[in-house]
């Protein structure tokens, strides 16, 4: 750490609502790797942060939903587009921490951190990450939880090989989507 100036007890999830634990860049390897919201070494990737220096540098807040002015003018517009990550779930992420307490949205978190990371693992040919963390971040978990379950399934019957890594993709991209499709949930990314 540099100085006094502390750093997030839990980086995996940003002051503004982002879950970075679900975020393609976290899960990258070697140097481009980021550590999540102003976890270790968050400085010398990312020097400037508008909403860290209000969150976390004065007051010392683990989120924006601790902040009595919480939606404030920097965040207020946070979700409407989107960067890597998506940023459509920030404030409904801010809102529930504010309600249930930030203990019970990092046990939800963390599920969904397992559910990414047992698909990439099992199910990322290299090409699927980014679409993994998108839809992790914003399907329900049961949802995530049935479409590994379909997948696995047909890997056990037999519908597909085990070792066959891009069609296991294909179809754990295709259980993902048709599941997405009875919801008003579009896996993809928005441009600005």
């Amino acid at each position: 750490m540099e100085g006094n100036q502390p750093e997030k007890t839990y980086p995996t999830i940003a002051c503004c609502g982002l879950d970075c634990g679900l975020c393609p860049v976290y899960y990258t390897k070697g140097p481009s790797r980021c550590p999540g919201c102003y976890g270790h070494d968050f400085r010398n990737k990312h020097p400037s942060c508008s909403i860290i220096t209000c969150c976390v540098k004065k007051h010392n807040f683990e989120t924006c939903a601790e902040c009595s002015k919480f939606p404030c003018l920097k965040i207020n517009m946070w979700d409407k587009a989107d960067s890597f990550i998506s940023h459509k779930v920030s404030l409904s992420n801010l809102r529930l921490i504010r309600e249930k307490g930030l203990d019970d949205f990092l046990k939800q978190q963390q599920k969904r951190i397992e559910i990414l990371e047992e698909m990439l693992e099992n199910f990322n040919e290299g090409r699927s990450k980014s679409f993994y963390c998108i839809a992790t971040a914003l399907l329900p978990i049961e949802d995530l939880e049935k479409a590994l379950e379909i997948s696995n399934n047909q890997i056990i019957n037999g519908e597909i090989n085990a070792n066959d890594l891009k069609t296991k993709a294909r179809l754990l991209r295709e259980n993902l989507n048709e599941l997405a499709s009875h919801k008003p949930i579009e896996l993809k990314l928005r441009k600005k």
